[in-house]
């Protein structure tokens, strides 16, 4: 899932960034350091954390942000998920980006509460109101829900450099009817 997201984003971001619960795989963390540069050291970093600020309701004005990044936090939301969208569009700037990436099929999970499920479809709808989708699929095959189902985290794997190996043929393999994760990396008009 990363790896196509990025294949779509000038890296390394530049401008003003907005996280919204986290950009761990975004920025790197204690346990993750990403494969390359992703936001660039000059780039304004903003970050929340829902449920602490309202994702329907981000105080912040209208046209401040390059970047919007909502990382797994979607399918959590109390609420109306179409405000948070529509929040998102609202604090772009013209020409930004919004980069939403959410579990599909998993079993329930809290970061606060386990609400809702997108596909690749609900995310365009729910996105309608951008002006290009430069990104909208979603990841997993047959063999990565057993496996996430027997170890989790899927997200969490990490792909082997040997492309011979069966571990990089599975973390690589994706079957459209299948995803686990999916995702749409929109701008705004």
């Amino acid at each position: 899932m990363y790896k196509e997201i990025m294949g779509t984003l000038p890296l390394p971001l530049k401008g003003s960034v907005l996280g919204i619960s986290g950009l761990k795989y975004w920025k790197g963390s204690r346990n993750y350091t990403p494969p390359q540069k992703i936001i660039d050291d000059t780039a304004k970093i903003t970050e929340v954390d829902y449920p602490e600020v309202d994702a329907q309701h981000l105080p912040f004005k209208d046209n401040v942000f390059d970047w919007v990044i909502c990382d797994q936090v979607l399918e959590h939301v109390e609420g109306n998920p179409q405000k948070v969208i529509s929040e998102m569009h609202r604090v772009l700037k013209s020409g930004g980006t919004a980069i939403i990436a959410t579990g599909f099929i998993a079993p329930v999970h809290y970061g606060s509460k386990d609400m809702w499920r997108f596909s690749p479809d609900g995310l365009r709808y729910l996105c309608r109101d951008f002006g290009k989708i430069l990104s909208c699929n979603g990841w997993g095959n047959r063999i990565a829900h057993t496996l996430f189902f027997i170890y989790g985290k899927s997200r969490d794997w990490e792909i082997p450099e040997r492309k011979l190996s069966l571990l990089h043929f599975l973390a690589t393999k994706n079957n459209e009817k299948y995803p686990l994760h999916t995702w749409i990396v929109v701008s705004k008009k």
